[in-house]
């Protein structure tokens, strides 16, 4: 009995560690995600086609005096609330299309403990004075158009059970689900790599790719019984074109980081041995690997699914759209930077728990040099992999 109590505590344990080491880094300074996360916008305003023909199907089928909304790794930031108000003001105009009363809202902002909660509830103020506000037909704005909205924070891993039976009408979730539940076991032998690598043994890779399946899997069933019948979600992977999980198309920005390592491995900054425990619990999916685990799971049909791309330089993004003389086409030319502050956003929280804080400033400094020397000779890419679903019968 002693034992497995022994056993539970350090399960518990570990489950704490990880809420606490998988996030992005939180509050408002140069690292933090809120000032990091340009690409992750881009991603949302590219899929927003996708998002509402989903919403608009769902609320023809449905047209619900209640509607409840999960944005799942919602994380802490400007694009916080940029899909939810989104919905919400989608619905309202097919409200006045079908001259139909405004459903009551309730908003279920998801992600692990460890995530800036206190910021996002900073935020509520403006989330809701921003919802006031919505277009007319005439383009002109009318205040005190919206429904009642109740939100709610919802902490915990999305790779279990969140929400009541047949609760929620519509599930997001964008550049979340790459993200493991943990590293894969059996792959101590991926030396001199902290990620899937073309260097990787073959044990390695497949190691990677029965997590992904496993947690997916998973995922997709607790959200078939949180989900109504009838009920859609759209989900956003950072993934790859490429049937090869090892394809520079996702490996390549944690290859060069890895080199920034093992830098210092050869310098004695950094323990080899600490180097060959460290991996990241990441799996960037194809579009056949997405479709084959919602087929095999059952729960969901699939409506669409799409790759896209977006530049590793968030603000190459918007090059048309730029004053040549602005601040933002300046940090063009430091492009380097901007995609290691945006890396040392999403992994400086795993660095520091594994090596220390100690390497942090060393290892983006070298990192910052090598994606500044690989950026000048090709063009480098995220990929990203989206399929909207609805819920069987």
């Amino acid at each position: 009995m002693y034992m497995a109590l022994k056993d539970l505590s350090l399960c518990i344990l570990n489950f704490e560690i990880k809420f606490h080491v998988l996030r992005m880094n939180g509050g408002i300074g140069e690292a933090s995600y809120a000032n990091n996360s340009l690409v992750q916008q881009k991603v949302i305003s590219l899929t927003r086609p996708i998002r509402e023909e989903a919403i608009t199907s769902l609320y023809y089928k449905k047209i619900p005096r209640t509607v409840s909304i999960a944005d799942l790794g919602c994380s802490s930031g400007p694009n916080t609330f940029f899909v939810v108000t989104e919905i919400i003001k989608a619905i309202e105009n097919l409200c006045r299309e079908l001259n139909q009363n405004s459903p009551e809202y309730n908003v279920f902002m998801n992600d692990l403990p460890g995530n800036d909660f206190n910021n996002i509830f900073r935020s509520l103020d403006s989330f809701k004075q921003n919802l006031m506000i919505s277009n007319n037909n005439n383009n002109k704005f009318e205040k005190n158009s919206c429904g009642p909205c109740f939100l709610f924070g919802a902490p915990g891993s999305f790779y279990g059970r969140l929400f009541a039976n047949t609760s929620i009408h519509f599930v997001h979730a964008s550049y979340s689900l790459q993200w493991l539940s943990k590293v894969p076991e059996g792959i101590e032998n991926n030396k001199g790599n902290i990620y899937m690598s073309s260097t990787s043994p073959l044990n390695v890779l497949n190691a990677y790719y029965e997590q992904f399946r496993r947690d997916f899997s998973f995922f997709l069933k607790c959200r078939g019984e949180e989900v109504v019948e009838g009920g859609v979600m759209v989900l956003t992977f950072l993934g790859r074109r490429s049937d090869d999980p090892s394809s520079k198309e996702c490996c390549y920005i944690w290859e060069l980081m890895a080199a920034a390592l093992n830098q210092m491995v050869l310098e004695g900054i950094i323990k080899e041995e600490q180097m060959d425990a460290f991996n990241i619990p990441q799996y960037t999916p194809s579009p056949s690997e997405v479709k084959l685990e919602v087929q095999s799971e059952g729960s969901f049909t699939i409506n669409r699914l799409e790759v896209s791309e977006v530049n590793w330089n968030a603000y190459e993004n918007n090059w048309n759209a730029m004053d040549s003389e602005s601040e933002e086409f300046e940090s063009l030319i430091d492009g380097g930077y901007n995609v290691a502050q945006c890396m040392r956003a999403v992994a400086e929280p795993l660095l520091v728990s594994h090596f220390g804080e100690d390497i942090i400033e060393n290892v983006f400094s070298r990192y910052q040099t090598l994606l500044t020397d690989s950026m000048s000779k090709e063009k480098t890419k995220f990929f990203n992999v989206t399929v909207s679903l609805t819920r069987n019968a």
